[in-house]
């Protein structure tokens, strides 16, 4: 029978194995291209109503922004208010917690705009067939006797 305590002979090991699944759970979640797009829209302008969010995040479905919401929400990174009016008017913005992953997010796009340039020409490249020159040939290369031809 499985149970939830971590308190036995191996409590460091399930304590570890608790904090690898609840970091490969975080990670599969804020790896999805919708939630890193709404962190950054609401990151850069504050609280929003959900159809000014789905215009800034763009060609996103209501339902998987809803989807999305409902997650950031769960996991405390969203907060979501609706006002007691006619009609329902709800607002949505980042709690702290949010705010923290926003930082480790505006990483990301600071690596993607300083090696934007070679990753296009990697894809160019590849897109084009064109092998690859930087590396050294492997040993399967070896094996087969398989030489490069100058051109």
């Amino acid at each position: 029978m499985e149970t939830n305590c971590y308190d036995g002979p191996h409590a460091a090991e399930n304590a570890q194995k608790k904090t690898d699944d609840l970091a490969r759970n975080v990670i599969e979640q804020i790896a999805d291209k919708w939630t890193i797009l709404v962190i950054d829209a609401l990151g850069t302008h504050g609280e929003m109503r959900f159809s000014r969010l789905r215009d800034e995040v763009g060609s996103v479905s209501q339902k998987m922004l809803t989807k999305t919401l409902r997650q950031l929400e769960r996991d405390g990174l969203v907060t979501r208010y609706v006002h007691p009016v006619i009609p329902p008017r709800v607002d949505y913005q980042l709690t702290p917690l949010g705010r923290s992953l926003l930082d480790k997010i505006c990483g990301i796009w600071d690596w993607v705009e300083a090696h934007m340039a070679e990753m296009e020409s990697a894809r160019r490249q590849f897109d084009l067939g064109e092998k690859r020159t930087d590396r050294a040939p492997s040993n399967r290369d070896a094996e087969s006797g398989s030489e490069k031809r100058p051109e």
